[in-house]
């Protein structure tokens, strides 16, 4: 499965949505332990971190 890359934070939150949901279902099925529970985890956390860092890009210090 390839993934483009996202062109804005509205599509990062719908991936983080989609990646939530399937973490979810995972730890339903499997545990947390499950291997590839882990690794939708690890995946979630990178895509909530590219999010964070283009909020915090955008987003001017008060003055």
């Amino acid at each position: 499965m390839t993934q483009q890359q996202p062109n804005n934070h509205k599509e990062l939150l719908e991936i983080i949505e989609e990646l939530r949901q399937k973490l979810h279902e995972l730890d339903i099925a499997k545990g947390f332990a499950d291997l590839e529970a882990l690794a939708a985890s690890q995946m979630l956390d990178a895509v909530l971190n590219e999010y964070y860092r283009i909020i915090k890009k955008n987003t001017k210090p008060p003055e």
